[in-house]
């Protein structure tokens, strides 16, 4: 839907606000702004189904993404993601019961060209039965150097509700995110980029599902209210002159619950004839445990976790994807299909599976199907 003109002028208003401000900040980094305004993206929408089976829990829904261009520098996008949870997983089995919800996201986006700076501010909402998250973003796109490097400054504001089935809302998080990237041109085939993150959380950080276990009992799980976060993600992507193309990239992760954690991810992508596009890839991933984890504490100590996710564990995903060009007619539109399947198997080293009481591996597999279109 078409916006009307003063709200129109009232976005416009507010980006060029908001670019002011980041100006000083882009400055502090030599990076100037030319006479030019950067391209939005072409006209888009996009739909999706996507399940994700694995470890008793089963999540389906489709997806929804309109993006449409108001002038040659504002557009306006908007976009509904829906999630259908039927959990039985390892957690929920032994210490609850299983139980099925429908997890709903709106989020609407406006994007504005100024100069050779892209903007964009972003909202999200998602609400299900006993959680509620909602978010601000915004970020900014500088070309500089002649377009060979291009540096991205952004952060995220949320705020969730959290609450318990039975009780309602009873506490609620925090969260601040930041993100400088820079992304550099090598050559006329290499493209390699370095992008920083921090987050800082405050708040409910748990879950009131899920307990912990001192001396073999079960007891509710108690954690930090507070965490700082970091992760610094290289990435390169070259043209191998054939059609094809290579990257890699590596991330590293680390926070003040000692959580460290590395991911090594190499992808290959290939043109076969006309109309399709092959791509595959394989991560491994790697992660130590929190410092309060434990999966059958033997000292009662303030904080005290069981949660699976802050243990010790790896593995590794193999994916692959096909993109296949429908239709397509010059100058006015193109329709792709697209597919996308990935196989991943994870090893906890130190998370017992209390129902064999063996250590517990998630084998889990990851389909998507979507249609996406620009006009």
């Amino acid at each position: 839907m078409a916006a009307s003109s003063p709200a129109r002028g009232l976005v416009t208003r507010l980006l060029k606000a908001l670019t002011g401000l980041l100006g000083g900040t882009l400055a502090l980094f030599g990076i100037g702004s030319g006479a030019r305004a950067a391209p939005l993206p072409p006209d888009r929408a996009e739909g999706l189904y996507h399940i994700y089976h694995g470890g008793g829990l089963t999540s389906q829904g489709p997806a929804l993404l309109v993006r449409k261009n108001m002038s040659d520098r504002l557009a306006l996008s908007g976009q509904l993601y829906v999630d259908a949870v039927s959990n039985a997983s390892v957690d929920v089995v032994t210490t609850a019961s299983k139980y099925s919800e429908t997890r709903t996201e709106l989020g609407f986006g406006v994007d504005y060209a100024v100069r050779d700076s892209n903007i964009n501010l972003a909202i999200t909402s998602s609400k299900e039965p006993d959680y509620r998250a909602d978010a601000v973003s915004l970020d900014v796109a500088q070309e500089t150097f002649g377009g060979m490097t291009t540096v991205n400054l952004g952060f995220t504001r949320a705020a969730d509700k959290v609450g318990r089935s039975g009780i309602g809302y009873f506490d609620q998080a925090k969260h601040w995110q930041y993100r400088l990237g820079v992304t550099q041109i090598l050559t006329s085939r290499w493209v390699a980029s370095a992008n920083l993150e921090g987050v800082s959380d405050s708040g409910y950080l748990g879950n009131p599902y899920r307990a912990a276990r001192v001396f073999g009992a079960a007891v509710p799980e108690n954690l930090p209210r507070t965490r700082s976060s970091r992760a610094l993600n290289l990435r390169v992507i070259g043209d191998l002159g054939s059609r094809d193309s290579v990257r890699g990239s590596y991330r590293y992760f680390w926070d003040n619950w000692d959580v460290r954690a590395h991911t090594v991810e190499g992808g290959y992508s290939r043109y076969v004839g006309e109309s399709f596009l092959l791509d595959g890839f394989v991560r491994y991933y790697k992660q130590d445990k929190a410092s309060f984890y434990s999966d059958n504490a033997q000292v009662q100590n303030l904080y005290v976790t069981r949660n699976r996710q802050l243990g010790t564990y790896d593995g590794v995903t193999l994916g692959g994807k096909a993109t296949y060009d429908w239709k397509k007619v010059a100058g006015q539109y193109q329709m792709k299909l697209n597919g996308g399947l990935e196989v991943l198997r994870y090893r906890y080293s130190d998370y017992t599976d209390l129902r064999n009481g063996s250590p517990y591996n998630l084998n889990a597999v990851v389909l998507q199907l979507y249609v996406t279109a620009s006009y």
